[in-house]
């Protein structure tokens, strides 16, 4: 019971969080940049000014998609943020240029996390399967101890994808910080202006957070269903 009250709390902190994001970033998507750069041009001077040449700025479809992949070295900008001149899309563009400086620099977390992400994409996939399949042969007295096997190896894969998450803090929020100091440091945004990117980018961190509380929360809840069936 303890645990179905955690979870419909951290369910119900998700979604005003997420809401919250939604309505910031909407809000500020209607400021316009005082220095009157785009999202795309937000980009590609911040990483000129972080010295990073071989790094190309994109356009991605969809909304809330935008994202930097190391293995094709793209900073990929929605439609919205890609051509817009305003708060949300320049505190967005400079975030993403963020992870492009931590992966030019070699940050340690970000470094740590793109290991983990092969074998994120295996527990990912696997650990809610193998998790049932454990529980379900527990229930039968004969197949308990092959149970207790299965549900040990769900729960390894899914503390996977749980260490991903929480390795995945401090890379969002140290880009967020890169983004704000740079901002506010190279005139992009005046005072004002960089008080509202830091809070879109704060609420951005906070869907984060709340995921990595919650994958951990649900580590914690199957390692007690598997140290109450061994008892």
């Amino acid at each position: 019971m303890g645990y179905m009250i955690i979870f419909v709390v951290l369910m119900i902190a998700s979604l005003i969080i997420q809401k919250t994001l939604t309505s910031r970033m909407e809000k500020y998507s209607k400021v316009p940049l005082s220095s009157g750069l785009s999202g795309k041009e937000v980009a590609e001077k911040m990483l000129r000014d972080n010295g990073i040449y071989d790094v190309q700025v994109t356009c991605t479809s969809g909304y809330l998609t935008d994202h930097y992949d190391p293995t094709k070295k793209t900073v990929n900008l929605s439609e919205g943020v890609f051509e817009g001149r305003n708060i949300a899309s320049a505190a967005v563009a400079a975030h993403e240029c963020g992870h492009a400086v931590q992966h030019a620099t070699a940050y340690k977390w970000l470094t740590m996390r793109s290991k983990l992400v092969p074998a994120t994409q295996i527990g990912s996939q696997l650990s809610q399967w193998v998790l049932l399949a454990g529980i379900l042969l527990l229930s039968f007295q004969r197949l308990a101890n092959l149970g207790y096997w299965v549900l040990l190896v769900g729960i390894a894969f899914f503390a996977i994808t749980t260490l991903f998450a929480i390795i995945t803090l401090p890379v969002e929020y140290n880009a967020s910080a890169r983004a704000v100091e740079w901002l506010d440091s190279h005139a992009i945004t005046t005072g004002e202006e960089t008080a509202m990117a830091k809070d879109g980018l704060k609420w951005a961190a906070r869907t984060y957070l709340i995921a990595a509380i919650s994958s951990l929360a649900t580590l914690l809840y199957y390692i007690m269903i598997f140290l109450g069936r061994r008892d």
